[in-house]
């Protein structure tokens, strides 16, 4: 998983994290592995229904997670998972 810098503080300063789950994964799975360690990186990233946060985007490889399966788009190891903050600007 790769995280911008802006929340490389709650994963211990790394801006690529590398999570192991167990096979066939969801991004569920994942993000649910990622807070597991980091759990103020966890709360960053959803709200607490499990759905991510509206000014997160999160990318399978070059795809927006929202245009795929959301929370349920599965996810192979070897996958990369980007997050990225919205961008708000005039």
């Amino acid at each position: 998983m790769l995280l911008p810098g802006a929340l490389a503080a709650d994963s211990g300063g790394a801006r690529r994290v590398e999570v192991e789950v167990a096979e066939p994964a969801r991004l569920a799975d994942v993000l649910d592995a990622l807070a597991g360690r980091y759990p103020l990186l966890g709360r960053r990233l959803r709200d607490e229904t499990g759905a991510l946060r509206r000014h997160v985007n999160v990318y399978l490889g070059r795809d927006d997670v929202r245009g795929l399966l959301g929370m349920r788009t599965p996810v192979s190891a070897g996958d990369t998972v980007l997050v990225l903050p919205n961008v708000a600007g005039g």
